[in-house]
């Protein structure tokens, strides 16, 4: 059953440098050779077992410090290897004055996640992808250094925003 808010099958994520360009999205593929960015598509997707749709936050949300969350990607694997397979890893949240320490000019539109004690967090590459805490879409990964936490766009905080979009 489809919650009011959550995305269409005609409209990924993506993360704004694929604003404007043609683009190739391959749906359900967890092994490719060259990932591309994603935007609206000119069609709907045909929904799966492997392509679904997923939930969007409702409005003015909060993430908890400690929140269990996961992320995916095809970003860089060793520092500098590309890859062609899509990795996930478990993050947390961390507390925004935790997360001002790495970050002093965080906006209340960016949250932090990593899990600092295994060293996992999103890389470079994996830009645009998402971060899902309890099987709904909190973020899109944004930035970050060498090592956790990363930064990621907080969903609830362009929900407006993304609506609007959507029904165009």
């Amino acid at each position: 059953m489809r919650e009011v808010g959550d995305p269409q099958p005609d409209f990924p994520f993506l993360p704004s440098a694929a604003m404007g360009r043609n683009i190739t999205v391959i749906l359900g593929a967890h092994n490719i050779h060259e990932p591309e960015k994603s935007q609206q598509l000119t069609s709907k997707a045909t929904l799966s077992e492997y392509i679904q749709t997923i939930p969007l936050p409702k409005s003015g949300s909060d993430l908890p410090t400690g929140t269990k969350c996961m992320i995916a990607g095809w970003g860089l694997i060793d520092e500098d290897k590309a890859t062609n397979k899509l990795f996930e890893t478990k993050v947390s949240i961390y507390s925004r004055r935790k997360c001002i320490l790495f970050y002093p000019h965080l906006d209340s539109g960016m949250v932090c996640a990593g899990s600092f004690h295994q060293l996992k967090d999103s890389s470079q590459g994996d830009s645009g992808g998402p971060l899902v805490c309890n099987k709904v879409a909190q973020g899109i990964v944004s930035f970050g250094y060498d090592s956790p936490p990363g930064v990621y766009t907080r969903i609830s905080n362009y929900l407006p925003w993304i609506k609007r979009v959507m029904k165009k």
